[in-house]
């Protein structure tokens, strides 16, 4: 592995934590999974809140899953001769980022000196974004660069990046073979399995001395499962945005008269051939609007990316919301009451709150009464979790989980006699069909009730996802980054204004596989061993909540809200953001 001179990791040690707090012992009955207020015709959901002295008596105890020993977190530093790097400490740990703004559109020219044309291969999530903001950034800055569209001939993208202002009169628009060629800076934004597919045709296409830009390491990962690398003679580098691409645009587009609004991203550089490869990098992401710029290398992006919308970003947030809805419903829940407590719970007020004040403001906001019901979700749900997560980042890190993308991309066309199983739709179901009367008949601005017993189970969600990563060694940017700010500020507010299922049948191709493989998954397992374990009555694990409420990851996440975009995302109750070729084939 080529790996820059600019770029290079450092350990970085955490400020000691302090000792956790002993509870003491405590027996209260209370209601799961409903609020006094419901009816009381529903089914009384009782537990036994239970402590021992030394915090000890985990009820899921037999649950719990080996997590590896604590890899030690790095904190990648780098070198630029154009930005400002300024050091942040993440719950005791020192990081390097680079703040964005317009204000710094100016330094673009300089960055991308020697760069004529940026080539954007594809318009599927992060193209037309990515497009539009570099145009837009480079217009601002005065600049002679082209930013030209590569496609597919006969592609359906064709009238809709037209309709964004590129075109082949004026050669913003074209075929992907001779844009790739023609382009000083290639990036590649197609889906993974055509990377996949298509990465030696491209790499032959590629200039000698130019640079591959990607969004997402995938290919790196593919790559490395059958033993190759990229080619020497060009340097690789990544900007990977942490929201899905309309989040891009539309931050960016709303920030026009706000410095420094937009979607966080991360940089990575895996080759530098001529000592560039950082600054432009570091140029690209500023170019798309993003507030602030962490570093990390593709292998981990892709690890921590591909886990994640497999995790919090969308597979568990299906399947969690698919068990509870009909938990809620089985118990004498109306439909829609049900899903306002699920989905819009989820997806409204639960991520406003983490957004705006983090994890621990949605325990805080609870009466008593539902602090209990908290609790009780978050100790039963946990370790079930946890148990899949830790399985999903392993297949992940192994390989299995990119190869299965690969293959299943393969059978949506027909072959070995067989015929195509392309991915078909969510949304026909009744829990869907629910969701849409939900929302049509749902006040403006309503951001559904917070409802005590769905909160502990998502916020156990992200507490063990972020604890996987953690034992993984992925610093704290990327870590919240990856599984609180992306959830709560980019993916959240579109399935709020749309719903889950309409975001699992039109997001990325790899997203929405892994959607359709794992969330059943976190389905079962909280139907099956959290739930079960609530209706028996299991003593809750005080040294969970102990460790929620005392977990340095919630300083961190102060720390990273002030670096968030400086305004709040606003979405449509119309929002689109289907694929061309999905929108035409009537999804």
């Amino acid at each position: 592995m080529a790996a820059a001179t600019s770029f290079s990791p450092c350990i970085s040690t955490p400020s000691p934590n302090s000792s956790s707090k002993i509870h003491k012992t405590l027996t209260t009955p209370s209601n799961l999974g409903f609020l006094a207020s419901t009816s009381r015709s529903l089914r009384s959901l009782k537990a036994t809140r239970l402590t021992t002295g030394n915090g000890s008596g985990s009820a899921l105890a037999s649950l719990m899953v080996s997590v590896p020993a604590v890899k030690t977190q790095t904190s990648l530093d780098f070198e630029t001769s154009v930005f400002k790097k300024e050091k942040t400490s993440l719950a005791g740990y020192d990081e390097y980022i680079v703040r964005g703004g317009r204000d710094l559109f100016k330094l673009l020219p300089d960055v991308f000196k020697g760069i004529k044309q940026i080539g954007v291969i594809g318009w599927g999530s992060q193209g037309p974004a990515q497009a539009q903001n570099l145009r837009d950034s480079l217009t601002e800055a005065k600049s002679d660069i082209v930013v030209k569209i590569g496609l597919r001939k006969g592609s359906r993208s064709f009238a809709e990046a037209r309709a964004a202002g590129f075109s082949e009169e004026n050669g913003t628009l074209g075929d992907i073979w001779e844009t790739i060629s023609g382009s000083d800076l290639v990036l590649l934004l197609i889906s993974d399995a055509a990377q996949a597919d298509n990465y030696e045709k491209i790499f032959s296409h590629m200039k000698p001395n130019s640079i591959l830009g990607l969004s997402h390491g995938f290919l790196l990962g593919h790559l490395q499962s059958m033993g190759l690398d990229f080619p020497k003679n060009i340097s690789v580098i990544a900007v990977c945005p942490k929201g899905m691409g309309p989040s891009v645009r539309r931050l960016y587009v709303q920030g026009k008269e706000i410095n420094g609004a937009g979607i966080n991203s991360s940089f990575g550089v895996h080759q530098d051939v001529d000592g560039r490869a950082t600054d432009v990098a570091l140029g690209w992401s500023v170019a798309l609007g993003s507030p602030f710029t962490f570093a990390t290398t593709l292998e981990q992006e892709y690890k921590s990316d591909i886990f994640g919308e497999r995790g919090i970003l969308l597979g568990a947030v299906h399947g969690i919301v698919e068990s509870l809805f009909r938990r809620y419903t089985e118990n004498g829940m109306s439909e829609d009451l049900a899903y306002r407590n699920t989905v819009e719970c989820v997806t409204g007020i639960i991520s406003k709150t983490i957004s705006t004040q983090g994890m621990l403001a949605v325990y805080n906001s609870l009466s008593e009464e539902g602090k209990r019901e908290f609790e009780t979700a978050y100790s039963a749900s946990y370790y079930p979790c946890m148990d899949i997560l830790y399985e999903c980042y392993e297949d992940v890190a192994s390989g299995s989980e990119i190869r299965s993308v690969v293959l299943a991309g393969q059978r949506f066309y027909e072959k070995d006699g067989l015929p195509s199983f392309p991915m078909g739709k969510i949304d026909q179901t009744r829990m869907w069909k629910v969701g849409e009367r939900v929302r049509k008949a749902r006040p403006a601005g309503d951001l559904g009730p917070l409802y005590p017993f769905t909160a502990g189970v998502y916020v156990a969600l992200m507490m063990a996802q972020i604890e996987i990563l953690k034992k993984k060694g992925h610093s704290y940017s990327e870590i919240i980054n990856e599984s609180v700010i992306e959830a709560v500020d980019s993916l959240n507010p579109f399935m709020h204004a749309r719903g889950v299922s309409f975001m699992v049948d039109n997001c990325s191709t790899t997203a929405r596989l892994g959607s359709r493989k794992w969330a059943p998954r976190f389905d079962y397992i909280l139907t099956q061993q959290a739930l079960v374990a609530v209706d028996k009555g299991m003593p809750i694990n005080q040294d969970l909540l102990s460790n929620f409420l005392s977990d340095p990851v919630h300083g961190a996440i102060e720390v990273c809200a002030q670096l968030r975009p400086t305004v709040d995302i606003s979405v449509p109750p119309d929002a689109d953001f289907v694929r061309p070729e999905l929108r035409q084939s009537g999804n």
